[in-house]
């Protein structure tokens, strides 16, 4: 079971390299960054925005 992400802090998170609007993948458990093109991990609930952490979008 993933664990439940607040809505209110998804809306207060951005791309640490773009200070773009984040969104949000359930399925993937990722935060997407567009200007960036990358998807940042979430896990245990937890958004890991680090660019070493996060996956290139193709």
């Amino acid at each position: 079971m993933r664990p439940e992400i607040d809505r209110r802090m998804l809306e207060a998170l951005v791309c640490p390299l773009t200070q773009a609007t984040l969104h949000y993948d359930a399925e993937r458990q990722e935060l997407i960054s567009r200007p960036a093109r990358l998807a940042y991990p979430i896990r245990a609930g937890i958004p890991i925005l680090l660019e070493a952490e996060a996956r290139a979008l193709d």
